[in-house]
């Protein structure tokens, strides 16, 4: 396994700050567990420095920025094969056309396995439909729509 913010696949020469804008404790995702053009998996482990922490655990809202980052990953992949390593990494745009919950919060010290995968891409548009899993339970199912300016 890899660091946090290390890519342990074939692409092992990039990091995730290659990939994505994000930085600080806005940088969810611990790890790249796959990835090529089109999807990503990624793993995270809830801890008290995410966004919506409250009393032992996060607010499952949080899936959204989970799924948008693993999104990420592979869009940003596919940006610098078709762009080069110098591109713009601005991120996207993110909206959310449908999003099911299944539980009332993530526990603090959950390991989240997110898989993303790009289902429509038109240019600068992308729908994408997200799974996110703890353990062998699936917390919640979420299609976004990613615009990139």
């Amino acid at each position: 396994m890899g660091a946090k913010g290390e890519v342990t696949t074939e692409i092992s020469n990039f990091c995730l700050e290659d990939l994505l804008p994000h930085r600080g404790n806005m940088l969810l995702i611990d790890e790249i567990l796959e990835v090529d053009e089109t999807h990503a998996v990624t793993s995270a482990v809830i801890s008290e420095s995410f966004p919506l922490f409250s009393e032992g655990g996060v607010e499952p809202l949080i899936m959204v920025e989970l799924a948008a980052q693993t999104a990420g990953v592979c869009n940003g992949l596919d940006r610098m094969k078709t762009q080069g390593n110098d591109s713009s990494n601005l991120g996207w745009l993110v909206g959310v056309k449908r999003a099911q919950f299944f539980i009332d919060y993530i526990p603090l010290g959950s390991t989240v396995v997110t898989r993303s995968q790009n289902v429509h891409n038109y240019e600068n548009l992308r729908e994408v439909s997200s799974v996110l899993h703890v353990d062998d339970t699936v917390i919640g199912e979420l299609t976004l729509q990613l615009f990139k300016a």
